[in-house]
């Protein structure tokens, strides 16, 4: 295994001019149009209704005291908001791309905070580790064997992954509860000791206590304050909370798998000196594709997450111009003969996930095996 931060990235001298081209013309659009690459007014009115699906059921089911079915049903709209904050609000904010202000920045990541997540965490995992070794197995944490998911072809096949398609769903499910309740602090340990987090240790027991306080605090006011201040039966409030993040760990995974984790993305090795003979950005093309351009609903529901080709080419330029600043990238790909992958359905993008699935679970053959 490659220590993190030894894998490097060459030049393609055939295509070394791609990335160059491609930034010339991004700058160049925002430029004769007088505009910003950070957030607009409808970044921000976006970014009050997500909060807002969030907030206001719960805040709704304290003042109102529904029937448990109409509770669950808060819960479960309160799920789509958790989902709605993590893909169209503090993912633009962790990026430096809301703002040209890191203040605003820094406030609007730790709306994080509100769906009990931490902020140094998400930053090492996705910006460090998903946005530079994207798809690179042991380096993208993103693609990491998980209990008994598998999404890499470079790590071993157990008997139980050749039916990973079937069961992968369910898994995604508990992601957001696994994150709120260990995932962060299991992240904290295993960063530290594997230098991806670099901070010193007095800032890392800094951080440390924020995070059990942050967590306590996120607790104390989903499930504590429901039950102490407004009479309501704690097995309920369990139960709700459960099913709001089990439809948030549904939506925000399989998301991010449709970007990554599909037929016809490359999962590339580095050589024996820890380098990948591609360009960075050509790489990130070969491993990322889009989905749903064309659906408005779902580019303005997921944070133009559907747009991951520019969202990992560009990730500090807010998600609202990714519509615009598309065909920009695809005509530069062509050119340059890169590969640019999109699913205009997003039925086909679920159905080459779930091929995904099947193949990197599947169990070699005797001849396989021996070849």
């Amino acid at each position: 295994m490659t220590a993190k931060g030894q894998i490097r990235f060459t030049k393609n001298n055939d295509k070394s001019a791609f990335h160059a081209t491609l930034k010339r013309r991004i700058d160049n659009y925002f430029k004769e149009n007088n505009l910003s690459k950070h957030a607009n007014t409808a970044m921000f009115v976006k970014s009050i209704a997500l909060i807002g699906i969030y907030v206001l059921p719960f805040i709704g089911l304290l003042y109102f005291t529904p029937s448990f079915p109409i509770a669950l049903l808060l819960w479960t709209v309160m799920g789509v908001g958790v989902a709605g904050i993590g893909m169209g609000v503090m993912h633009d904010a962790n990026h430096g791309a809301y703002s040209a202000n890191p203040l605003v920045n820094r406030i609007m990541g730790h709306t994080l905070n509100l769906v009990g997540g931490a902020v140094l965490n998400w930053k090492l995992q996705h910006n460090v580790l998903h946005h530079t070794y994207t798809n690179i197995t042991h380096m993208d944490d993103d693609i990491e064997d998980k209990l008994v998911l598998k999404f890499s072809p470079h790590t071993p096949v157990k008997p139980y992954h050749q039916f990973q398609f079937v069961y992968a769903f369910f898994f995604y499910g508990i992601l957001t509860l696994y994150w709120v309740l260990a995932k962060d602090i299991v992240q904290y340990f295993k960063f530290t000791r594997n230098g991806v987090n670099k901070n010193t240790p007095k800032e890392n027991r800094l951080f440390l206590l924020n995070l059990i306080v942050d967590k306590t605090l996120y607790f104390f006011v989903i499930l504590g304050v429901p039950t102490l201040f407004f009479d309501i039966p704690l097995a309920q409030s369990v139960l709700g909370f459960l099913l709001m993040h089990f439809v948030a760990g549904i939506i925000l995974t399989v998301v991010f798998q449709l970007a990554h984790s599909i037929e016809g993305t490359a999962h590339p090795l580095p050589n024996e000196q820890g380098v990948i003979e591609n360009d960075w950005a050509i790489h990130q093309l070969e491993t990322t594709a889009n989905f749903s351009p064309d659906n408005k609903l779902i580019s303005w529901y997921v944070g133009g997450l559907n747009y991951q080709i520019e969202h990992h080419l560009f990730p500090t330029i807010c998600h609202v111009h990714y519509p615009n600043i598309a065909p920009i990238v695809e005509a530069t790909a062509r050119e340059f003969d890169v590969p640019y992958m999109v699913h205009y359905k997003f039925s086909d993008a679920l159905k080459a996930h779930v091929d995904f699935l099947q193949r990197v679970g599947h169990l070699p053959s005797l001849d396989e095996a021996l070849a």
